[in-house]
């Protein structure tokens, strides 16, 4: 029956030819655009704006809402209402203005910018970025010290998932490697590489042993790769919260950016 109706809808060839046009992805984001540049809109007002039927409007949206980019709403209504129900229309959810431009890397890159010309130069960005991190790994160093000596590493790309980093820990000769295949700051850290020195240096001291970048994605690598040793007998006894993780001489402060090679 659903499709007895679209087709009527539907003149003849639209729908076809419109998706052999822009292709579903593209039409997809033109309907999420519109909402975004128009605000919460209804069907027949996606639908009038894109040139588009109604049946694809609709079909587009089913997708979208599945993808928590757009949510449907109750049409505000001022004045008198009329009789029947308010049209429902589509608004876009966090998620969905989150997937457009926000500026926010502009915003971070600005801020540091202003701290390292008002409050000390590339010192200043590093106490900002060892600060940042020491907060955040308070966190991390619960689920690291509630791991076994063998598991801190599997533990710290769990605990750096649920941050957005996408992290996994892998065996590799002599050691570990934790590989992080997101980093939610990397075009602000392409021009502050303080963010992922300070990262690094969180990363042995909560491991508890020297640990040595060997990639970035602010460097144009396709993952952030950190090598970690394995870790001796005594070492892996010793408690990570013993570290002092503001002073810049320990144990990976040499191997705090990106290894050359």
């Amino acid at each position: 029956m659903k499709n007895v109706e679209e087709a009527r809808e539907t003149p003849q060839g639209a729908d076809r030819q419109e998706e052999l046009g822009t292709g579903e992805r593209s039409t997809r984001n033109r309907v999420a655009r519109s909402i975004l540049d128009h605000g919460p809109s209804t069907v027949a007002e996606l639908a009038a704006r894109l040139v588009l039927t109604q049946a694809a409007v609709r079909r587009h949206l089913d997708a979208l809402v599945t993808d928590d980019v757009v949510e449907a709403r109750e049409q505000r209504v001022y004045g008198a209402r009329t009789r029947g129900r308010p049209a429902k229309v589509f608004a876009l959810t966090d998620c969905g203005r989150d997937a457009f431009d926000q500026s926010y890397d502009k915003l971070a890159a600005d801020a540091l910018r202003w701290i390292a010309d008002r409050e000390g130069g590339p010192d200043a960005v590093a106490a900002f970025a060892r600060a940042r991190l020491a907060a955040q790994a308070a966190g991390y160093r619960t689920a690291v010290e509630d791991a076994g000596p063998g598991k801190r590493a599997e533990a710290l790309a769990r605990a750096l998932s649920a941050d957005g980093y996408a992290a996994t820990a892998r065996s590799a000769p002599v050691g570990e490697q934790l590989c992080q295949h997101h980093c939610p700051v990397a075009h602000v850290a392409e021009q502050f590489p303080q963010l992922c020195e300070a990262e690094t240096e969180i990363f042995a001291e909560l491991l508890g042993t020297h640990v040595q970048r060997l990639a970035t994605i602010a460097h144009g690598d396709g993952v952030c790769t950190t090598f970690i040793p394995k870790i001796s007998p005594d070492s892996a006894d010793r408690d990570p919260a013993d570290e002092d993780f503001t002073n810049s001489d320990n144990a990976s402060a040499s191997t705090a950016g990106r290894n050359p090679a």
